[in-house]
């Protein structure tokens, strides 16, 4: 489905990562995979990972620094001539800020949880659009999670960070639409990640999940690599700016 296509991915932390389950889909279907890291830790974890997949392009980004970003686009220059998917699974807030109210919110740990979780999209969507250049155009991807439309427990800021990451997909179909690049962003339910390790009472969510979705299950970072593969691929042509849930149902349930 996607031979010949090259696609970067943001966010891989290890082998549980979303981003991960995406990498997986997008290669066994035969996308050329470069990646992004921050740090030395993430490194160690993400480049034996690329390697499994025959990608040797991983790249170092700091998704709140703008010239980490034009870094990124400009190596990727050096290896690819055109860009078809972009895949962002990038979040962030600080371990304070999930827990407890969201009244007690600060204002650094407001503005650093929209600029890592939403901005960034908006900056990286920026560098990659005049790579974007071929004639089919391309696909770009982002995660969110039912916290940006409903009140999770301990979610806190990141709910309102992903309810802005929403509206920017939507602003941002409608600016790239023209260019035949289409944006769309993938609503997952609650998955055992590192980044979700750091909300408070993670497995009460889980559990509660488990038991009211219509389909009985919490879902694997498989089920959203082949959701996200359905949005990269020719079957997605039409769709642009929407927010499909992968949750086993559970956003349809009222009570």
């Amino acid at each position: 489905m996607l031979r010949g296509k090259k696609a970067i991915i943001f966010g891989v932390a290890n082998e549980r990562s979303i981003a991960w389950g995406i990498a997986q889909a997008l290669h066994r279907e035969g996308a050329e995979l470069a990646f992004t890291f921050v740090g030395d830790a993430i490194e160690k974890r993400v480049r034996p990972l690329a390697e499994s997949l025959g990608s040797k392009i991983v790249i170092p980004c700091d998704v709140s620094s703008d010239q980490q970003i034009a870094s990124v686009f400009h190596q990727l220059g050096n290896h690819w001539d055109s860009l078809d998917i972009v895949a962002h699974s990038v979040a962030f807030a600080k371990k304070e800020e999930l827990k407890g109210s969201f009244m007690e919110t600060s204002r650094e740990g407001f503005r650093l949880a929209l600029d890592i979780s939403a901005y960034s999209l908006v900056a990286i969507a920026r560098e990659a659009v005049p790579m974007m250049k071929s004639g089919s155009g391309g696909s770009i991807i982002t995660m969110s999670y039912f916290g940006a439309e409903k009140v999770i427990p301990h979610y806190n800021v990141m709910g309102v960070a992903k309810a802005a990451l929403e509206a920017s997909v939507r602003a941002l179909a409608v600016d790239l639409g023209p260019k035949k690049i289409r944006v769309n962003i993938i609503s997952p339910g609650p998955i055992k990640t590192l980044a979700a390790s750091g909300i408070s009472d993670f497995k009460v969510i889980g559990h509660h999940v488990e038991s009211k979705a219509p389909l009985g299950r919490i879902v694997s970072i498989e089920e959203v690599g082949n959701t996200a593969l359905f949005l990269c691929s020719s079957l997605a042509s039409g769709v642009t700016g929407e927010v499909l849930h992968v949750d086993g149902g559970y956003n349809i349930i009222g009570m």
